[in-house]
């Protein structure tokens, strides 16, 4: 049966981890695909051989993807733009499709569109955003759901890819969507059942162009939700987001917070994890949910993550038990304040994902006294109300990175007591410096803990190597 697809002219822009699945899913459905991709370095081209073996037209480094700015930019015929997140939305050749007046879509809205087609099963959506915790909160949902007997995936920006979700033979009961603000913006269809937005911080301006464009993105989650827009209670950006959404009747805003919880929240009593909007009587009852220490691991914003996910579970409808055997069984992704060992009485955490001063400031906050490994590539944030909120907790700094006198001059101004060892050095080999320095500055029951605030591409491929390292360093302390 021929698609809506069928004989469209649809221009792919971007290889990678979404625009190869988009390549193949849109030519499988009939569709003349041209794929245009600014780079074309040896993965692009092995990605672009394949694809053009099934039939698909790639372009690498020109065409569509150019700087040209016109309308004749465009790949000739094109009906429909399907484009990677990160492409920015100034990119000429967005500019060229709308003066032509042809639609652009991300790889979200693609897959949203194409739920239920071939007669599969239209699972619903149980939404995800935020600037910092998305990936946990998303992995305890899905081990949520899986604990209560529910076919699941963890899909979005992370593991499955939502196209392979919609179009593949497993057909779920629901899934558990992370979605980032790349994703949101060009996904106007996208209607979930539930959504969250887990906090809001400066981030990723430089794309988006202004904080109030960003947080309109990330509120894009929330439109025509069907049962709850879940909200944190301790960032009211959050909830201002779900007083603008435009969502189906009778939906409901719910509430997370780390204190005790009004009616329609989830909060924590006595050590508990419990629910007061999923409830019969959410006024004058509670349902206890699961332990503080059913969290792994149970720092302050982790909680926060749980209660999260809690509470998208239970607008789904899982009962309570399955939200406490589902926090029990997941285990968090590595680089997240993970603990590596304990050296001497002083424990060693890694929280090397921690990328920006939000994610920081949660990890600070779960600890003390810390000895505070940070620096990297600061992405043009300041670091003066990160170190005025952290100082009592500090028992010294160590610093890497290119971009440490940043946080070094915050740490003169706001903690100048704070003894610092700023290490003049980019280089890999810094790592175990730096934690022989932290170790000889802490004392048993601190906590040395690598929560950078900033990116690794100074030093390290990714933020994954630079836990590595850290961790292998922490190893060479024991042996």
């Amino acid at each position: 049966m021929p698609s809506e697809f069928s004989g469209k002219h649809v221009t792919v822009a971007g290889l990678g981890v979404s625009g190869v699945p988009a390549a193949k899913v849109l030519h499988g459905l009939g569709a003349h695909v041209t794929v245009v991709n600014d780079g074309a370095d040896e993965r692009a081209r092995t990605q672009a051989a394949e694809l053009e073996a099934l039939g698909v037209t790639v372009r690498l480094g020109d065409g569509a993807a150019s700087d040209s700015g016109s309308a004749a930019g465009l790949p000739e015929g094109t009906e429909l733009i399907v484009t990677a997140p990160g492409w920015k939305p100034t990119k000429p050749l967005f500019t060229a499709a709308e003066q032509a007046g042809v639609p652009v879509w991300g790889d979200v809205e693609l897959a949203w569109r194409l739920r239920g087609h071939g007669g599969r099963k239209a699972a619903p959506w149980l939404a995800v955003t935020g600037t910092n915790g998305k990936t946990t909160t998303v992995q305890m949902l899905a081990s949520i759901l899986a604990a209560a007997g529910l076919r699941t995936a963890a899909v979005g920006n992370i593991g499955v890819s939502l196209l392979d979700a919609v179009t593949g033979d497993t057909e779920y009961d629901v899934l558990a969507v992370e979605l980032s603000s790349y994703q949101l913006h060009w996904a106007p269809s996208l209607r979930a059942h539930s959504a969250v937005v887990l906090n809001l911080a400066a981030d990723h301006l430089d794309w988006h162009g202004s904080m109030e464009a960003y947080a309109a993105d990330k509120g894009r989650v929330y439109e025509g939700n069907q049962v709850a827009c879940v909200y944190n209670v301790a960032d009211r950006a959050t909830e201002d987001l779900v007083r603008a959404a435009d969502v189906e009747e009778g939906c409901r805003a719910v509430g997370f917070t780390l204190g005790t919880p009004g009616p329609s929240q989830l909060g924590v009593v006595e050590g508990l994890l419990v629910d007061r909007a999923f409830v019969e009587d959410r006024h004058k009852s509670a349902q206890e949910l699961a332990e503080v220490s059913d969290v792994n691991p149970p720092a302050p914003h982790n909680i926060a993550n749980a209660l999260a996910a809690a509470a998208l579970a239970r607008a789904y409808g899982v009962p309570a038990a399955a939200v406490r055997d589902g926090l029990r069984a997941f285990t968090p992704d590595a680089h997240r304040i993970a603990h590596v060992a304990d050296v001497d009485g002083v424990a060693y955490v890694d929280d090397s994902k921690a990328t920006n001063t939000h994610a920081a400031e949660a990890s600070l906050a779960a600890y003390e006294p810390i000895v505070w490994i940070a620096g990297g590539l600061a992405k043009g944030a300041t670091f003066d109300e990160l170190v005025a909120g952290a100082a009592k907790r500090l028992r010294g700094a160590v610093l890497i990175g290119a971009d440490r006198a940043l946080i070094r001059e915050a740490l003169a101004r706001h903690a100048p007591e704070v003894p610092v060892v700023d290490l003049d050095r980019t280089d890999t080999g810094a790592m175990p410096q730096a934690v022989r320095e932290a170790r000889r500055l802490a004392e048993p029951g601190d906590t040395v803990l690598l929560a950078p605030a900033c990116a690794s591409m100074d030093m390290f491929t990714n933020y994954n190597k630079r836990g590595d390292a850290f961790a292998e360093a922490v190893r060479e302390l024991g042996a």
